[in-house]
């Protein structure tokens, strides 16, 4: 995934005026205004680095948007999706000491939360490696940061869901409780007349009897909600016992973008998603599944330990 930094804007300044307010009282009051230094960005912890280029258009808004205004130089020592190791300097700042402490929390804020995301990512992911299995986020995001997040999911090695409600179709379980008087068949067939003919449908799922009739249905992709280890595994007979019929639905559908062409017939991609730990991912790998969602990815993840030194 691609990141817009124009997109990220106006993101990063509600968080330097939610920090900085009307000024830095204290370094206002103690630092004068023309004092220059050198500071250095350090993992405190071994991970996965991402969010760089967003530290360093926090210290550019700090200073504001021409380059007469600025002084502040933000130089990356590592790029985004390296491993760093504990104690390694991973970016350097130098300019005027007011703008480099007024952007330090704001810049280490985002550094901290993205690099925190794409580590537990990549543990995931390096948990599943000898399975054909794909690792991929949900919509459980902090309000305002989806697409940091999920930017940062990608650098950890993993791959996107749908980004919201407008470009992906996942019908989910309340849909089919409320419309319960027709079947899945034609819940399918009624969204499908609705979209463009590469857009994949998925349908959620949470016991065997609808997975045989989503996938009668022609649903493209089947989410296993909180399903047991055996039913996971019945469910992937279900969908290997069906016809392999040439079908073009097979390519990749802009809903959802990281998806490799898993698949070339009719068999329904198999979505695990529900309660997936790092304890049991490579559990529910071995069933067979094509693809593990995990929510922890961007709700749970902690925040990488970076921090910021003048020297």
């Amino acid at each position: 995934m691609n990141l817009k930094l124009d997109s990220i804007k106006p993101l990063v300044e509600m968080a330097l005026t939610e920090d900085i307010g009307v000024g830095d009282i204290t370094t206002e009051s103690t630092i004068p205004a023309g004092v220059m230094a050198k500071g250095v960005i350090i993992a405190r912890e071994e991970g996965i680095i991402a969010g760089l280029k967003i530290a360093q258009l926090v210290f550019k808004m700090v200073e504001g948007e021409t380059k007469k205004q600025r002084r502040t130089q933000f130089r990356a020592k590592v790029r985004d999706g390296d491993k760093a190791k504990k104690g390694a300097v991973i970016a350097e700042v130098a300019g005027r000491v007011r703008s480099i402490l007024m952007g330090e929390r704001t810049a280490l804020n985002f550094l901290q939360r993205l690099s925190g995301i794409a580590t537990l990512t990549s543990k995931f992911v390096a948990a599943v490696r000898p399975y054909k299995v794909q690792i991929m986020d949900t919509r459980k995001t902090t309000p305002g940061w989806r697409a940091l997040e999920k930017y940062a999911v990608g650098i950890g090695g993993g791959y996107n869901h749908r980004m919201g409600l407008y470009d992906g179709v996942l019908v989910k379980d309340n849909h089919i409780r409320l419309r319960r008087s027709i079947t899945i068949r034609r819940l399918v067939e009624t969204v499908r007349k609705r979209l463009p003919p590469k857009m994949k449908i998925e349908v959620e799922t949470g016991n065997l009897m609808e997975v045989s009739q989503a996938a009668q249905a022609g649903a493209d992709i089947i989410m296993l909600d909180n399903m047991t280890i055996g039913q996971m595994k019945k469910a992937v007979k279900i969908v290997h016992g069906l016809p392999r019929i040439a079908s073009q639905r097979g390519r990749q559908s802009t809903a959802y973008r990281f998806y490799r062409p898993l698949t070339i017939d009719r068999r329904p991609l198999l979505e695990a998603s529900g309660g997936i730990s790092l304890d049991n991912v490579k559990e529910v790998a071995r069933t067979g599944v094509n693809v593990i969602s995990v929510g922890a990815l961007t709700h749970s993840a902690k925040a990488l330990d970076i921090s910021l030194e003048i020297l």
